[in-house]
């Protein structure tokens, strides 16, 4: 039994759906997982952001770790 953490509490995996989305832009890719109740209310959205192109920042901070 897998509990995700929500803005329900924690509920249980199997009594949650979950709708995987991805979006291509220009500069980056962003990638997100949805969690929904049964009647379809959203209780967790994790998202990534993925760059194309590195930006100075991003290669500083990088560096540093």
């Amino acid at each position: 039994m897998a509990v995700i953490r929500t803005t329900r509490g924690d509920l249980d995996e199997r009594d949650l759906s979950r709708t995987l989305g991805f979006e291509d832009r220009p500069e980056e890719f962003v990638v997100w997982v949805e969690w929904r109740t049964a009647d379809g209310e959203l209780v967790r959205r994790d998202a990534h952001l993925i760059l194309k192109y590195p930006t100075l920042v991003a290669d500083a901070i990088a560096g540093g770790m």
